[in-house]
């Protein structure tokens, strides 16, 4: 349980990333070619090497909790909730392969939790290429390690989280209360780019989330699950700008409006959304389209990409006193299922 006061460092960054100092040596008979492996960088830096080539290049506050807990106050948080980088999510992998270096994953998360004094709150990852597989490290994510939820893909190998093949693993999460966090992984789009490697995160990012949004609508997940907290990260991708036409074109085509049960706008009121949106009045239109109790603080932390002053951002926007608590700390209480003080 949190207590706030006005002019503390009170928001609860729910978008906020871990990567391991050194990764587990493989058990079994043949090493993956995509088994993840850590070299050495510049001074507090390591590189992350998927198949033989650097993916990232990473500080070492992406596992150093006392450096991590050191900038926290500065950025206006007195809570962070980390979850694997994406990439190590590792769908493309045989699900047992997969389900070892999530295990490994998991109990670092939960190590950096423990160690924060509750300052850090953790989310875990789940072999989801295999269903058996994930609903078994679910269940160890919340029921052993105590974590509030799991992060996931916004596909699956392609597979949209929308899909029906994905429900027993939103039905597993309703029942034990889990939270899930997508995030944009391996997106669509990206031969429609042109320009760096880094246009996949600038770019094709929200594209994938906005899409992944979308067939979660389409695909009735809350209809279905009605308990189900799911939020989606960088401010829902593109989903504002398509919710719109998707609304429309409900009204308009009788297959739409048969197959989605629920108006469009009605059901992307029910998601949770980060704030990681860089603007203002990209801010305020997020709050217009989705309600100000949807949307949680997000910073991408600790990646050179990421939102520095997510706090100052939120409280600068122009709203309501009631409205800055709720998107600074309230919504992710909400989300998280924390256990809550009067304030």
């Amino acid at each position: 349980m949190m207590k706030h006061s006005p002019g503390c460092a009170c928001g609860i960054d729910t978008h906020a990333h871990v990567v391991p100092e050194n990764f587990p040596a493989y058990i079994g008979s043949k090493i993956p070619s995509d088994w993840p492996a850590m070299a050495q960088a510049e001074s507090c830096h390591r590189s992350v090497m998927i198949s033989g080539q650097v993916y990232r290049t990473v500080s070492d506050k992406s596992w150093d909790t006392a450096k991590r807990l050191e900038d926290l106050p500065a950025m206006g948080l007195a809570n962070q909730v980390v979850s694997p980088m994406p990439e190590l999510l590792s769908y493309w992998m045989k699900g047992s392969d997969a389900h070892q270096l999530l295990r490994f994953l998991n109990d670092q998360i939960a190590g950096m939790a423990s160690r924060s004094n509750g300052v850090l709150i953790g989310l875990g990852a789940v072999p989801l290429q295999d269903m058996d597989l994930a609903l078994r490290e679910l269940e160890y994510v919340v029921k052993t390690l105590g974590m509030p939820g799991v992060e996931i893909g916004s596909n699956i190998n392609g597979v949209p989280i929308g899909a029906p093949a994905l429900d027993p693993f939103f039905a597993a999460c309703e029942e034990l209360g889990a939270a899930v966090f997508v995030h944009a992984i391996r997106p669509a789009g990206m031969d429609r780019l042109v320009g760096p490697a880094a246009l996949q995160q600038v770019l094709a990012y929200p594209g994938d989330v906005g899409l992944a949004a979308a067939s979660a609508i389409t695909g009735n997940l809350l209809v279905r699950r009605p308990k189900l907290r799911i939020a989606f990260s960088h401010g829902g991708g593109t989903l504002a700008s398509l919710l719109p036409r998707l609304q429309q074109g409900w009204g308009v085509f009788p297959g739409l409006k048969e197959s989605v049960l629920q108006a469009p706008a009605e059901q992307a009121r029910k998601f949770f959304y980060d704030t990681l949106v860089f603007d203002r009045a990209t801010l305020r239109h997020l709050v217009e389209c989705f309600g100000a109790s949807q949307l949680l603080v997000g910073t991408d932390y600790p990646f050179n990409f990421h939102d520095r002053n997510p706090v100052e951002r939120i409280e600068s926007a122009g709203f309501e006193a009631e409205v800055v608590a709720s998107l600074l700390y309230r919504n992710a209480e909400n989300y998280l299922g924390l256990k809550k003080e009067s304030k």
